[in-house]
């Protein structure tokens, strides 16, 4: 099983950026913070962009917060850009600037959980370990639990089934884990998979049983975005990155519910990405 995973790897692979040899542990590290919930194609020029601004985690605790949100962009969820931030300041401070390699370390870091720990370990370190992302979780379910996709949360058992499936030396593991990621990308897909172009479709228990249906699809909710804080969020932080001047209320964008964007708004400067300045108040992204 291992190496049909491996040989379909090497061949169709995709070219990413920081995957190539000479990408450092803290390449990886922004990688697999940036990819959290955001597609490939988009992170893609958004990853070379920062790494060629902030190229070490010293570089980027250096920076303010505003640039650091600017930077960001509209790749969505931008506490993670602050958590990134922060992580570098303590990677400065308290590892010497260097990215560490234990998961105790690692998951201490603000913003690291253990999903991005054990990417870290596994694919900027070489270390074994069992990195359990969407695409991995639904992959291992179809081919050794004969579900169509995994349970909406992380259990213990399926983390003790995923580390049971590892191959025993590091450095295959860590290309195994890749390599299901690739798969469940490419071909092992949640709604149209292609189990003829699978490398491992023989042993698949999930095809073998005649592909029974999810078993959670009545906790799985597809989250609207037209009208909702998250949009109105996201309008009013595009609308304060592009401001040279802190923005009153009435430089804000208009939204159609003047409650929902008080709220919005307020939450934002909860939330530690906005600040609010000056009488009568003003708002700007934060620069401390």
């Amino acid at each position: 099983m291992w190496q049909s995973v491996l040989d379909w790897y090497a061949t169709h692979r995709r070219d990413l950026p920081w995957r190539a040899a000479d990408v450092t542990p803290w390449g990886v590290l922004v990688s697999e913070v940036m990819l959290q919930q955001t597609p490939v194609t988009r992170v893609v020029p958004a990853w070379q962009a920062w790494m060629s601004t902030w190229p070490t985690p010293s570089a980027l605790a250096d920076a303010t917060p505003a640039h650091v949100l600017r930077a960001w962009d509209r790749l969505g969820y931008p506490r993670r850009a602050l958590r990134l931030r922060e992580a570098a300041v303590a990677i400065r401070d308290t590892h010497a600037g260097l990215v560490p390699r234990e998961t105790v370390e690692l998951v201490a870091l603000p913003g690291v959980g253990g999903y991005t720990a054990a990417a870290v370990r596994a694919f900027a370190y070489g270390e074994r370990d069992a990195v359990l992302d969407t695409n991995v979780r639904r992959v291992l379910g179809r081919l050794l639990d004969g579900v169509a996709l995994p349970s909406p949360s992380l259990s213990r058992p399926e983390q003790q089934r995923a580390w049971a499936a590892l191959p025993p030396d590091a450095a295959t593991s860590a290309t195994w884990n890749i390599g299901l990621m690739e798969l469940g990308a490419l071909v092992c897909t949640a709604r149209t998979p292609r189990c003829g172009q699978c490398p491992v479709a023989g042993t698949c228990r999930w095809r073998a049983a005649g592909y029974p249906a999810d078993l959670h699809a009545s906790r799985r909710r597809s989250q609207a975005w037209e009208g909702t804080d998250r949009q109105a969020r996201g309008r009013l932080m595009a609308a304060l990155r592009d401001a040279v001047d802190p923005l009153g209320e009435q430089d804000l964008p208009a939204w159609g519910d003047p409650a929902q964007r008080t709220r919005a708004l307020a939450g934002l400067v909860t939330d530690g990405l906005v600040e609010i300045t000056g009488t009568p108040p003003r708002y700007r992204l934060p620069h401390r």
